[in-house]
């Protein structure tokens, strides 16, 4: 299943709320409610670009080579947080976070906590 496209999963949010600078609370349409860092939520961003930083942390960690530290800019060396989010057709989110990154489209169901892994 292609995770940025629409699916059964019938959760909609009732409400979003910032905690704070860094984190939000998503209450569902169950009852339930999740509570996010923004960096936990830049961190499983699940566009290309992150995907592929992810595949390649990987590889490098199993190749026994040393490990290469990455370069920050400004924004990046910062505590992250969250700009803005944009509904996504009725199945997910687009989140702009402060280092300058907005390309990543979250689907419900990762929001919600039902699907934790990224490919």
């Amino acid at each position: 299943m292609n995770s940025t496209q629409p699916d059964d999963f019938d959760l909609t949010p009732v409400t979003i709320a910032r905690d704070g600078e860094t984190a939000i609370e998503i209450t569902w349409t169950d009852g339930s409610t999740n509570r996010w860092t923004a960096a936990e939520l830049r961190k499983a961003c699940p566009c290309a670009t992150c995907r592929e930083k992810r595949r390649a942390n990987e590889e490098q960690k199993g190749s026994g080579g040393p490990m290469l530290l990455p370069v920050l800019s400004t924004a990046e060396a910062q505590p992250v947080r969250i700009e803005s989010m944009s509904p996504v057709g009725s199945y997910a989110y687009s989140i702009a976070f402060s280092d300058g990154h907005s390309s990543g489209i979250f689907p419900m169901r990762l929001l919600a906590g039902q699907q934790l892994e990224i490919e």
